[in-house]
């Protein structure tokens, strides 16, 4: 398994792990829209973003979005902020997504990051034992404002 930062050929591929959590959708039948392509393009550009993509073969089996957030907290370190995580719904139970958040928190600890930390829906109960699996603790509330 190759832990790597996205290219714009994986696009398509990290579109198709968003599409659907339940199912494998076929990165061909994905429409990479011009609001894609400039979502990808400003990440790829920013020091701060990366989109992850863990890779067997030329097959990419999980992704997910690093931001790195500087802060007046913990002493001035950066956070991470880990978004979009999703591993192929054929290949789910098998240690990637373990294998996915450990390599992305060393990035993390590599880049003097003091925590990451992460959002998830309250409906995914599955994957709050995952997180909590890893150690991640429920320190929080949070709140959104769709606009």
């Amino acid at each position: 398994m190759i832990l790597r930062p996205a290219t714009r050929a994986d696009l398509p591929a990290v579109l198709a792990l968003l599409a659907d959590e339940e199912r494998v959708v076929d990165p061909a039948s994905v429409s990479v829209t011009a609001a894609y392509e400039r979502a990808f393009a400003d990440i790829e550009a920013d020091p701060r973003n990366e989109v992850l993509v863990l890779v067997e073969g030329a097959l990419v089996v999980g992704c997910l979005q690093a931001t790195y957030i500087p802060g007046l907290g913990k002493g001035g370190a950066e956070r991470a902020l880990i978004e979009a995580v999703r591993i192929r719904a054929d290949r789910r139970g098998g240690g990637l997504g373990r294998e996915l958040m450990e390599r992305a928190t060393a990035r993390a600890r590599a880049r003097g990051c003091a925590l990451v930390q992460l959002t998830s829906n309250k409906d995914r109960a599955a994957a709050h034992r995952f997180y909590a699996s890893l150690g991640f603790a429920r320190s929080h509330d949070g709140f959104k404002l769709s606009l």
